[in-house]
């Protein structure tokens, strides 16, 4: 069962990756929609640094079991400047023989103009978590009508490099 616990917190991990708001200025604008104030969609890049994980057993069998949970923090950078902070809480919805398993997960990342808050599931196989897209669903300060999606490529098990579509 050891390989479970890596290969879940790999994903997790590399999920946390996912989780990251835009620094001050944006990387990309565009507009879309009518009126006077149409929404604006940027688009930037942010690299996700664990520093804090573990797993919450609930059986305690050492193996996977539905209701398991994934805790985890970290950084969140823009080139080598630190740009804020996430936290992210990944459930085991499901699992399979062969260790596939889904886990859905909800994070916030709070940054220097407000946070943002992140969902989804995906499904996680022995090959790994792959790319991972989760829903912006919504956010606090500057990010308060924020919607979008983050996509998320793991570069390691402490390590994601994410792009962040957001609508405001």
């Amino acid at each position: 069962m050891r390989h479970f616990k890596h290969v879940a917190l790999s994903a997790a991990a590399g999920l946390a990756a996912l989780l990251f708001c835009a620094p001050s200025a944006s990387a990309a604008t565009g507009s879309t929609g009518s009126g006077p104030n149409p929404p604006r969609e940027e688009v930037f890049q942010l690299v996700a640094k664990q520093t804090q994980g573990g797993l919450v057993d609930v059986d305690g069998s050492g193996g996977p079991s539905l209701g398991d949970e994934f805790v985890l923090s970290g950084n969140l950078f823009r080139g080598s400047l630190a740009v804020g902070t996430y936290s992210e809480i990944c459930t085991l919805t499901r699992f399979a023989p062969a260790d596939e398993f889904d886990l859905q997960c909800a994070a916030d990342l709070a940054l220097s103009q407000g946070q943002l808050t992140v969902q989804g599931r995906f499904t996680v196989t022995t090959a790994g978590p792959g790319n991972i897209d989760l829903a912006i669903t919504g956010g606090t300060g500057r990010y308060r009508t924020a919607h979008g999606f983050l996509h998320v490529v793991n570069v390691s098990d402490t390590e994601s490099h994410l792009t962040v579509h957001l609508t405001l």
